[in-house]
């Protein structure tokens, strides 16, 4: 590493720590919602394969919620693979569903976390299936920050899977179609979405440059903050984090409004 890198290392450790130091943690969002997009782009650059974009992106998520572990936040969303990724070759999905399976286990054996699985499980392969639900099982005692895996998740296809429930569970109370229909609210959908006795996302991040939800979390996101980060997300770094919610805490947040 030359002077000039080392240099800009210095001053950017020295900017984060100004950014820090001015930070009321205290205002710290409570639910942050990741969509960690740019892997394949950073990996492009770097002159890398996208297995290697896939995997630094991967190393960056523990560092991330160990910045978390810093403020006041309890709940992050992170989104690892959405049910449109299913559509990637072959070539690219086997290799990246491995390396989600890695980070999976690798959040559940850290103890710091509790784990919950966010997104379809009838679309995943069983082997990942069987992850996710050790991981669930082995960290439903720990008292840290809840982390989300969003994995075959899709936003309007957690919409569709809610009113689903919610339908099903009609039925087997024996209600019936005209009572359900007069008893229908936000509320009564909001406990069969995936997130349900969660508190929304207050801040949605997400990398790369590209502004657009692209189907997170359609529902919960209603009253939540976005930050738009011109970083890919392997490549994000702490003082990127810390202007995201500096950012927030600047804003006036107006529900509805």
């Amino acid at each position: 590493m030359n002077l000039r890198d080392n240099l800009r290392r210095l001053l950017v450790r020295f900017y984060a720590r100004r950014v820090e130091g001015h930070l009321d943690t205290t205002q710290a969002p409570k639910h942050i919602g990741v969509i960690m997009d740019g892997n394949r782009r950073w990996a492009k650059a770097a002159g890398s394969t996208t297995a290697q974009g896939h995997r630094a992106g991967a190393e960056k998520i523990e560092e991330f919620l160990g910045w978390c572990t810093e403020t006041d936040v309890e709940v992050v969303t992170l989104w690892l693979l959405s049910t449109d990724n299913f559509d990637r070759p072959q070539e690219e999905l086997g290799p990246l569903l491995g390396i989600i399976e890695n980070v999976v286990r690798s959040l559940a054996a850290d103890g710091r976390w509790r784990v919950h699985h966010v997104g379809t499980l009838d679309l995943l392969p069983a082997q990942m299936q069987t992850v996710l639900k050790e991981a669930e099982e082995a960290t439903a005692h720990v008292d840290g920050i809840l982390v989300n895996v969003a994995i075959g998740y899709g936003g309007r296809q957690e919409i569709a899977d809610a009113v689903r429930s919610m339908l099903l569970d009609a039925h087997d109370r024996g209600v019936p179609m005209e009572e359900l229909a007069e008893s229908v609210d936000v509320d009564m959908i909001g406990r069969h979405l995936y997130t349900s006795d969660q508190p929304d996302p207050d801040l949605v991040i997400r990398t790369s440059g590209e502004q657009r939800l692209s189907g997170f979390m359609l529902w919960q996101t209603a009253h939540s903050e976005y930050y738009f980060c011109e970083v890919f997300w392997p490549a994000f770094r702490k003082v990127d984090f810390l202007r995201a919610l500096r950012d927030y805490a600047a804003r006036h947040r107006r529900y509805g409004g």
